[in-house]
């Protein structure tokens, strides 16, 4: 006798179309943040990135605790603070650092290099090998955003380099962990991010009242600067992006942080600066760049192309149980 067994499909053998809600979505996220270095250039006040930091993230961290009504429970009471301290407590003011001692162009370019960071990483952690498509992809994305941003204008301070090659990499550190350890039960992305934001300010707020304090003055631009990067740039975004995480391939959701230069360079256009011919030619290549890495899916082989995240292991082990059943109903 035979039964059919219904099981779910393999993720790496979804058709790309299933994908672009997911992709639309998680986009919006490095869109949004694409406009940290105009907000906080035009009107934060200079000088406190810790300060601006935690006022990004634990207000907006303790709105969704109230929401989800869920702490962390067992180990996730680590991991929680281990994802605030890299997407958060780190990443928060190294952005603010770097964006007020770099040109916006320069700043965003140095978190282009992500998805190459991101891949390194997945090796190492994942045990997945990123194909060279991918990777040729991802060096030709950071040349486009390169080509925008860049110019003989550029002034690079040490320290903002610092700041921003950091900070990418905190980020890089936190994905390549979000698809490690994958989701508890029952908790969604809006709970993971009321965490994160929350771990990450307080490690935050003792460090801005011993080392910054608060601002002397805070003006109406500056109150309306920190409710768009802690309202949008912050809940909203982190939301978005640690949902597409855990939904998209680890080579999929790196790219997109592309976005995020990109969108610099388009506010800079907006407020009088002129693209050349060669910005244009790198505009071009970054996105064709961040398209070209959704399309590739390959089919992992051998010991370097097995996905070891905790939903590839639960999917094979209930590949296994379809098996074990579909043979005793024979």
């Amino acid at each position: 006798m035979h039964t059919s067994i219904e099981r779910a499909p393999d993720p790496r053998q979804i058709p790309y179309a299933r994908h672009v809600p997911t992709l639309a979505l998680t986009a919006l996220a490095p869109a949004s943040w694409g406009t940290t270095y105009v907000v906080t250039t035009e009107l934060l006040p200079p000088g406190h990135p810790l300060f601006a930091g935690m006022l990004r993230a634990l207000p907006g961290g303790l709105f969704a605790l109230a929401i989800t009504r869920a702490l962390p429970r067992g180990d996730w009471w680590w991991k929680a603070t281990v994802l605030g301290a890299l997407n958060i407590g780190a990443l928060y003011p190294l952005l603010f650092i770097a964006a007020e001692r770099l040109p916006g162009g320069v700043a965003a370019t140095l978190g282009a290099g992500q998805p190459l960071m991101v891949a390194g990483l997945a090796v190492a952690m994942l045990h997945i090998k990123p194909t060279a498509w991918r990777l040729a992809w991802g060096v030709l994305g950071v040349v486009g955003v390169g080509l925008v941003v860049l110019g003989p204008q550029a002034r690079l301070d040490a320290l903002g380099v610092l700041a921003g090659l950091s900070g990418t990499a905190t980020m890089a550190a936190g994905i390549v962990l979000i698809k490690r350890w994958g989701l508890p039960a029952g908790v969604g992305p809006l709970t993971l991010t009321g965490w994160q934001l929350t771990a990450g300010g307080l490690l935050l707020l003792p460090l801005t009242l011993v080392i910054e304090g608060a601002p002397p003055r805070i003006d109406a631009g500056a109150v309306g600067g920190y409710l768009w990067l802690g309202g949008v740039g912050g809940l909203l975004a982190s939301t978005l992006w640690f949902r597409g995480i855990g939904k998209l391939p680890v080579g999929a959701s790196a790219p997109l942080v592309l976005l995020s230069p990109l969108v610099a360079a388009v506010i800079g256009v907006a407020l009088g600066e002129s693209l050349s011919a060669v910005q244009m030619c790198g505009f071009v290549l970054a996105l064709a760049a961040l398209l070209a890495a959704q399309l590739d899916s390959p089919k992992p082989t051998g010991r370097w192309g097995r996905d070891r995240s905790p939903t590839a292991r639960a999917e094979k082990t209930a590949s296994r149980a379809g098996h074990v059943r579909e043979g005793e109903t024979r």
